[in-house]
């Protein structure tokens, strides 16, 4: 069993932002998670057929010495998506399913607020729509405000003060339970080598008036250019600009879009990322639902008195949105804003390839 990802591994995710390493899991703990799903009885997310794929696997350890300790998941996002033909619905971009290219996928930077998307064309002023739509998550209408969450349970603002729009962790593991060695079967899109240039971003935000995320610097919350004039801006368009090109597929609108790059798996593999990635589910085309099991982990020296569960995107604030107790003089949300602009500081094992990295690019 591999207790530690390789050098090359190193290099890769370093490079890419991620790594694949092959036959992570048993074959036993996938089948288990595999018979759990399709029985469907309780609640799959914290079932511990989920979380053993990685708290009884190799992934414990290899994500031990490269990113450091983390808290076991009693959670987790069970991947289920359905084989499907394209769609006349508006994504969450404001785009029709079918428009868009790369098997429909919407790269974003994770810990996002998405409130249901209008799937009607959207009439008023944008400062009009805006507020429309912020009214319609499942607290009713607060105004801006970060008391505002989404569909998904994010908060709209991480932070009493409204400047941190995006909650954030440490480290992505996606756990391949069927074939998706083919694109197409619904598979994570990553937009490799991104990771470099969200810190960048991040970084830029900071400068600028230490607004990071949604709503900072670069980044307003809406597109009202698109076809349902209410799309989420799930990444900026200064990180999109970095990776089209002439050869970036478009919409109907001749938008072009950046090129992801589908991670082709087998049962048992697992994709290890860093927060900062790019990334995105695809449309299913494939012959049986896809299935992926998503864990969201954090170093726990970030805030080592709070329990990540393995599932949230915005562990500074509850599941739901929920305000926690910090002790005087913990500020987590600038802890989070370190961490979003300093990639490395929280994989500890990763230390010397990133040295070396940093020593090359200074050479050049």
């Amino acid at each position: 069993m591999q207790e530690s990802l390789t050098l090359e591994q190193k290099r890769a995710l370093y490079r890419d932002g991620y790594v694949i390493v092959r036959n992570a899991v048993p074959e036993h703990l996938v089948a288990a998670a595999k018979r759990r799903i399709e029985g469907g009885e309780g609640l799959l997310s914290k079932a511990t057929e989920m979380t053993d794929l990685v708290s009884k696997s190799s992934i414990t350890p290899i994500v031990h010495e490269a990113m450091g300790y983390f808290d076991p998941p009693i959670a987790a996002q069970v991947g289920v998506r359905p084989v499907g033909k394209p769609g006349d619905h508006f994504n969450n971009l404001g785009y029709r399913e079918r428009d868009m290219p790369y098997y429909a996928a919407e790269p974003h930077v994770d810990g996002s607020m998405t409130i249901r998307i209008p799937q009607d064309v959207q009439e008023g002023s944008p400062d009009e729509i805006y507020r429309r739509y912020i009214a319609t998550g499942p607290k009713g209408d607060l105004g801006r405000s970060p008391e505002v969450i989404g569909h998904n349970m994010v908060p709209m603002f991480e932070d009493p003060r409204m400047t941190l729009g995006l909650g954030s962790f440490t480290a992505f593991v996606f756990v391949c339970l069927n074939d998706q060695s083919v694109e197409g079967r619904g598979q994570t899109a990553l937009l490799r080598g991104a990771h470099h240039a969200v810190e960048r971003f991040f970084r830029w935000q900071r400068d600028t008036n230490n607004h990071l995320g949604v709503e900072g610097p670069g980044w307003p919350r809406l597109d009202h250019d698109v076809p349902n004039r209410c799309g989420l801006i799930y990444l900026p368009q200064a990180v999109q600009d970095q990776f089209i090109d002439d050869d970036s597929e478009s919409t109907p609108d001749g938008r072009r879009w950046p090129r992801p790059t589908q991670i082709l798996m087998e049962p048992g593999d697992a994709c290890i990322t860093v927060y900062q990635i790019p990334h995105s589910g695809t449309r299913n085309e494939g012959v049986e639902p896809r299935q992926s099991i998503i864990f969201r982990l954090r170093n726990k020296k970030r805030q080592p008195n709070v329990l990540v569960n393995g599932i949230t995107d915005h562990p500074d604030r509850g599941q739901r949105g929920e305000w926690l107790d910090f002790e005087k003089g913990n500020d987590p949300w600038q802890r989070s804003k370190y961490a979003m602009c300093n990639m490395w500081h929280e994989w500890d094992g990763m230390g010397d390839v990133v040295a070396q990295a940093d020593r090359e690019r200074a050479a050049a």
